[in-house]
């Protein structure tokens, strides 16, 4: 199991292109809840995608007086996660599936934890097999006589076919 570390903390918060939920509650959200549109600007979502996620139950938001959607700081910190995972390329069926434990409360803790310690795996195999394409296509390029600094040198030992005899 990974600590949770100021390292931690801040490569969670740091990483793609969306903000981190501190960064939005403490500036945005603090001026109230924030519109569909807002709320797309800020995660880098369509419109569409928030109003899915609303129709499928994966979040809950509330309606101003004239009916129109009102992100509070709940849905706003859920919205973030529910993007995280998607862009891990999770499944909108284990979303689905986790976001019904996390409303079933605490019973079903180990059930969530499950489920996203096997999402992690994969997303795990996934990083790994991609660096692996990146050194293939890293080692083209040098070949090439493209440069791309200490990365090409490293892919290019990569693929050098080792000898068989002892020194």
């Amino acid at each position: 199991m990974v600590a949770y570390t100021e390292e931690l903390a801040a490569i969670v918060g740091s990483r793609g292109p969306l903000p981190n939920t501190a960064a939005i509650l403490a500036g945005p959200a603090q001026e109230g809840p924030l519109t569909v549109a807002e709320l797309a600007e800020l995660v880098g979502v369509s419109a569409h995608t928030l109003r899915y996620y609303e129709r499928i139950g994966l979040v809950t938001v509330d309606r101003d007086g004239a009916g129109h959607r009102r992100y509070g700081p709940e849905a706003i910190a859920r919205v973030i996660f529910l993007t995280r995972l998607r862009l891990s390329g999770m499944p909108i069926a284990d979303i689905t599936e986790y976001v019904h434990l996390v409303d079933g409360g605490d019973a079903t803790v180990p059930a969530r934890l499950a489920l996203l310690t096997a999402h992690r795996a994969r997303t795990v195999a996934q990083i790994e097999e991609l660096q692996y394409s990146l050194a293939v296509i890293d080692y083209k390029i040098a070949t090439y006589g493209g440069g791309l600094g200490t990365c090409v040198a490293e892919a290019a030992d990569a693929f050098e076919p080792q000898d068989s005899q002892e020194d």
